[in-house]
């Protein structure tokens, strides 16, 4: 048996006129997040760490912004291919550990129901999955409200 380490970052910006998703959890805001899918900055940094730990590349060469059957889709759909992928080759999900940057709002009421949207997808328990969200005292791209930045850590190991 075989331990991996992926690393997966995602940035991006706020926009009016969205729903904002994080973790696969759909949380009241004024604004969400840009992007071709639904925008979850978290969902698709651990998508990427998964992929990275497995050597798999990253999400952009699963479901590229060109492609338009991904446009407004849920980052949960695309969690449970990487799941499929993953499986695939033999890996599975030890831990994971992220954070998510962002000024407001606050994260703390959603981090269970976040925890337990992506245990149930990845089939692990709750437990094994840590997520932190921070500021950035109103410094940078993040301080001014202008983005959401997140960084994911999975170890994955391999039979």
């Amino acid at each position: 048996m075989q331990f991996r380490v992926g690393v997966g970052v995602d940035v991006h910006p706020w926009v009016r006129g969205r729903k904002l998703y994080l973790g696969g959890v759909e949380i009241p805001y004024d604004r969400g997040l840009a992007g071709h899918s639904d925008g979850d900055v978290l969902l698709h940094a651990l998508m990427d760490a998964l992929l990275g730990g497995m050597g798999l590349g990253d999400i952009g060469e699963y479901f590229p912004p060109s492609d338009e059957r991904y446009r407004g889709i849920s980052s949960l759909f695309l969690l449970e291919v990487v799941r499929d992928k993953i499986k695939e080759k033999g890996g599975e999900v030890v831990n994971i550990d992220a954070v998510v940057l962002l000024e407001k709002p606050y994260l703390t009421p959603y981090k269970e129901k976040m925890k337990e949207t992506i245990a149930q997808v990845l089939g692990m328990e709750k437990e094994r999955i840590n997520i932190k969200a921070g500021t950035c005292e109103k410094l940078g791209f993040v301080g001014r409200e202008e983005g959401v930045v997140s960084i994911v850590t999975a170890l994955l190991k391999v039979k």
